[in-house]
């Protein structure tokens, strides 16, 4: 595995980063699809052994759970001075006031939880999940800031929100001598290139890595067009999936899967290397997460490492892109909807 560094920091990460999000115990969170400590340790460990030293999680997944799976199994696994561990506040996590969100307080309480469920007396790279609008951003970014210049916290970074709100952030970061933003985790993949317009080019100018979630769109691009809504994850998404990927482009998408398959088949490699491969071709990409669910997903990650494209191929996987619908406008509403209906009975508030 050859290493790079994440942005312009000197932090060295493995170009592909393992989404925790798939690992946490079924009746926390997502009942159908996570998996729990005993199936996922293994999992941990084969990335390990892949060279891969990149983990990303988050509070919210399966409630703490995914942290306390990923914190005892790196710990046990792994030297803790040689991994990068990234995870994330902001959604709910309890019942009642000061329970979610990006003020002083919720950040000081997060952390704080999550080194305990981590197992760890530093996080990496913690990220806000998402802007909090009712929060002012210096209240945010000072709080983060003292995280850092205490010593839980080694980097900072943030994920989707609109490119005019995170130009807003890193602006007061360096105008105030804040420690800023050295990442951006975004939505990005072959059926999703929407981030291309602003985010893309803002990160660029700021020497901002970026680290993708649903690479493989929701494991849209690893089938064929006829398969493709046919993984657990995507069944059971619902209406977010239909937001993310809308039916009103399956034109377009049909096209794109078709043209992945063609220069899967040309290489003689699956089509799950030939999108992680894409995403490596662009400039800002650090790492897409790998949500793997088994050892050959790890295997064929890491094998897409070395596939090269050429210039025609490119654009040949490119061609039939067509504009889609701007899901950043999914109110916080709909995220609570959308938590309800994960953990059945959390009167979320």
């Amino acid at each position: 595995m050859d290493y790079i560094k994440l942005g312009t920091t000197g932090l060295d990460v493995s170009p592909i980063a393992i989404g925790a999000m798939t690992y946490g115990e079924p009746d926390r969170g997502h009942p159908v699809w996570s998996k729990g400590e005993d199936e996922a340790r293994p999992l941990i460990k084969h990335a390990l052994e892949a060279g891969i030293n990149f983990f990303d999680t988050a509070n919210l997944y399966s409630l703490g759970s995914s942290e306390e799976i990923l914190g005892r199994a790196l710990k046990d696994f792994a030297d803790r001075d040689a991994v990068v561990i990234a995870t994330k506040l902001r959604h709910p996590m309890r019942l009642g006031p000061n329970g979610r969100g990006l003020s002083r307080k919720a950040i000081m309480q997060e952390v704080d939880h999550s080194l305990t469920r981590l197992g760890t007396d530093y996080i990496d790279l913690y990220q806000i999940h998402r802007n909090d609008h009712t929060t002012p951003w210096e209240e945010t970014l000072e709080a983060l800031h003292d995280l850092v210049k205490a010593g839980k916290v080694r980097y900072l970074g943030a994920s989707s929100m609109h490119a005019w709100e995170f130009a807003k952030a890193l602006h007061l970061q360096k105008l105030n001598g804040w420690t800023r933003f050295v990442s951006m985790q975004n939505h990005y993949n072959l059926l999703a290139r929407e981030e291309e317009r602003e985010m893309i080019p803002l990160a660029l100018d700021n020497g901002v890595s970026t680290i993708i979630w649903s690479p493989l769109a929701r494991g849209r691009l690893a089938r064929s067009w006829d398969d493709a809504r046919s993984t657990t994850r995507s069944e059971t998404d619902g209406a977010y999936a239909d937001t993310l990927y809308s039916p009103e482009q399956e034109v377009s998408n049909h096209a794109i899967i078709d043209a992945v398959g063609k220069v899967a088949d040309a290489h003689g490699v699956s089509r799950a290397q030939i999108a992680l491969a894409w995403l490596r071709r662009q400039p800002v990409v650090t790492a897409p997460l790998v949500g793997a669910g088994s050892n050959q997903q790890i295997d064929d990650a890491a094998a897409s490492l070395d596939v090269e494209l050429s210039d025609d191929e490119v654009r040949a996987l490119e061609a039939p892109y067509t504009p889609r619908y701007d899901w950043q406008g999914v109110s916080d509403e709909a995220e609570l909807e959308a938590i309800r209906q994960r953990v059945p009975g959390m009167a979320l508030q």
